[in-house]
């Protein structure tokens, strides 16, 4: 009867993951489908720090929390504390059926002089390879939040388009080796998010340079600090790429 107990116990909780904090400019820890990661890549840019929470992950379902305080180079970014769905790459656009994602978050505690964003960041590219690297052709983020008016790279291209079951104006901009293309909510904050992210790729398709012949590198949901005190709190995330 203990061994059956035992058993049973280990079969419920196989998927789940207990909770573990990180700190340090790039520590990462893998739970199921996921990984979370620090990715302190812009913090000589101000002064402050940060930590990463992995609240719970099982399935396809993840939550986490981020706390950050940054302060000086009002206009730098200095993180993107993230998820990056481990099975969501290296099939070509062409390939995706369907995309469906749901975010539900909010801010648990928020500096009246915060400066941030709470995005996807898509990683696309013409070969199934590392995202952000010389193969990577476009760099798509969707903003469900956008405080303090944070703003994205580039000007705005667009506005008032309907993608996805929402309202954004869209921004381009342009880095060393990629595109950066972002829809930024124009709603106010999306609390509560669900889309379908081929509905995405399709509008970028139809209406730029984008081809079904790329390749999905990554898909991340985190969020972006410039200055402020804030705890991001993720209660629950789920992203699949169906093929």
């Amino acid at each position: 009867m203990q061994l059956l107990t035992l058993s049973l116990f280990s079969a419920l909780f196989a998927g789940a993951f207990a909770s573990e904090t990180i700190t340090g400019q790039w520590t990462c820890v893998d739970a199921g489908d996921y990984q979370l990661c620090q990715n302190l890549w812009g913090e000589d840019n101000g002064t402050g720090s940060q930590n990463a929470t992995l609240v719970s992950a099982d399935g396809d379902t993840i939550s986490w929390s981020t706390t950050y305080t940054w302060s000086e180079g009002q206009y730098d970014v200095k993180s993107y504390s993230n998820v990056n769905q481990l099975d969501a790459s290296g099939m070509t656009l062409g390939e995706i059926t369907s995309a469906p994602t749901t975010w539900n978050w909010e801010y648990e505690s928020i500096s009246s002089d915060t400066v941030a964003d709470v995005s996807y960041d898509i990683w696309i590219g013409t070969s199934a390879s590392d995202p952000g690297t010389s193969t990577s052709t476009f760099e798509v983020m969707i903003w469900v939040s956008t405080e303090g008016g944070a703003g994205p790279l580039g000007s705005e291209i667009a506005s008032d388009i309907s993608v996805g079951g929402y309202s954004w104006n869209l921004y381009e901009g342009f880095n060393t080796y990629w595109q950066t293309v972002s829809f930024v909510t124009n709603q106010g904050n999306i609390n509560d998010f669900s889309s379908d992210l081929k509905d995405y790729f399709n509008y970028l398709i139809d209406n730029y340079n984008m081809t079904n012949s790329m390749y999905l590198q990554s898909v991340e949901a985190g969020t972006e600090p410039f200055v402020g005190t804030a705890t991001l709190l993720t209660n629950s995330y789920t992203v699949t790429v169906n093929t």
